[in-house]
């Protein structure tokens, strides 16, 4: 698995190693939209400089394209991304991580909503790593030490080929979070921190390439 890796060692150390730049502009969605999306509109807050809440070690694997057979559909297209967590919290954590991917396009999608359980199976199969596990078997307690890590499989359906943009939000790897009180009509949003990657496409997606899309940023952002 070829991975980007985000460290956070025990407190008080840096929030992560990144392997990658971490350059950009954080971007909110759902409800978060409406509080930046006001006329009075207010800078989205981003994460503590230093961790003051639990944090998990994420190593992020690329996001491919593939092509599967679905019984009764024939050949049909997904997203599938693969990363490994590993708790140096200094105690045991719950790990439910929720993921959610974007284009520019305005599609949205949670992770394995709409996927079929033969298709994940079929892209574990081809994976060919008896560690990892599907987005629901990876969920419970992740013990402290990298002897413990965790690996995981993330997938969704991809109906538009015609794309310039793919995000990932990876939430759940993290205790910190933050309320946000939206100007225009006074409610009060939780923002929790979350790991977004993002992708930018050269031309139509080609499903029946194994290339991993170009990652352009990946960084951490309240969401």
């Amino acid at each position: 698995m070829i991975r980007s890796v985000f460290r956070t060692p025990r407190a008080p150390r840096s929030l992560f190693r990144p392997s990658a730049v971490l350059l950009g502009v954080a971007v909110l969605a759902g409800a978060a939209a409406t509080f930046i999306s006001a006329p009075a509109a207010i800078a989205a807050p981003e994460p503590d400089a230093i961790p003051t809440r639990w944090q998990l070690d994420v190593e992020s694997g690329p996001l491919r394209l593939a092509s599967v057979e679905v019984a009764g559909e024939g050949i049909k297209f997904f997203y599938y991304f693969t990363f490994k967590v590993t708790n140096n919290t200094g105690d045991d954590q719950l790990l439910a991580p929720k993921f959610e991917l974007s284009t520019d396009e305005g599609e949205i999608r949670r992770s394995d909503r709409d996927v079929a359980p033969a298709v994940t199976e079929t892209l574990l199969a081809r994976l060919r790593n008896p560690y990892l596990e599907d987005q629901i078997a990876i969920q419970g307690r992740i013990l402290e030490g990298p002897e413990n890590a965790r690996e995981g499989l993330v997938v969704w359906p991809c109906t538009n080929l015609s794309i310039d943009e793919v995000n990932i939000y990876a939430e759940g790897f993290s205790g910190e979070s933050k309320s946000v009180v939206a100007p225009d009509s006074g409610k009060t949003f939780v923002l929790r921190k979350t790991l977004m990657l993002r992708h930018e496409i050269a031309g139509n997606l080609n499903p029946r390439s194994d290339a991993p899309l170009e990652r352009a940023e990946m960084r951490w952002v309240m969401r």
